[in-house]
């Protein structure tokens, strides 16, 4: 339960994080609405890292939540870990690099991760829901 309790506010930090980091670019570009589509701009890859997170976070954490109010075997609290690491590597694949234009690894292992993680949370938290269903 620690664990799920510390991904899913781990996921929350990276989501509010990038959105500070947003408005911190928005202020030093001097730009208060919108922004130019520009691999390079330091406003697009702050808002595309937030968006993104913002796609994908909320509903890993509330999957991370539900899985960890009941005891789950070791592994599983692995790939809420590795989810975990996974959005914080896309995320650093976006901002770091000096454009978005050009393929990243860590962006690329980041996303690959996501969804990999992603749909194996979704199943197990399909899973858990209908042992729970009392059908019989």
């Amino acid at each position: 339960m620690a664990i799920a309790i510390l991904c899913a506010a781990l996921l929350a930090l990276l989501c509010i994080g990038l959105g500070f980091n947003v408005v911190l670019a928005r202020i030093d570009g001097r730009v208060t609405y919108g922004g130019e589509i520009n691999p390079t701009s330091r406003l697009y890859k702050a808002q595309r890292a937030h968006g993104n997170t913002v796609e994908y976070s909320p509903a890993l954490a509330l999957l991370i939540y539900i899985l960890g109010q009941s005891p789950q075997p070791g592994w599983v609290v692995w790939i809420m870990i590795l989810v975990t690491l996974c959005r914080y590597l896309h995320a650093i694949g976006i901002l770091f690099p000096a454009t978005m234009a050009k393929p990243n690894p860590l962006r690329f292992v980041g996303a690959l991760g996501t969804f990999i993680f992603g749909f194996i949370l979704v199943g197990l938290t399909f899973w858990q829901g209908v042992r729970t269903l009392n059908l019989g």
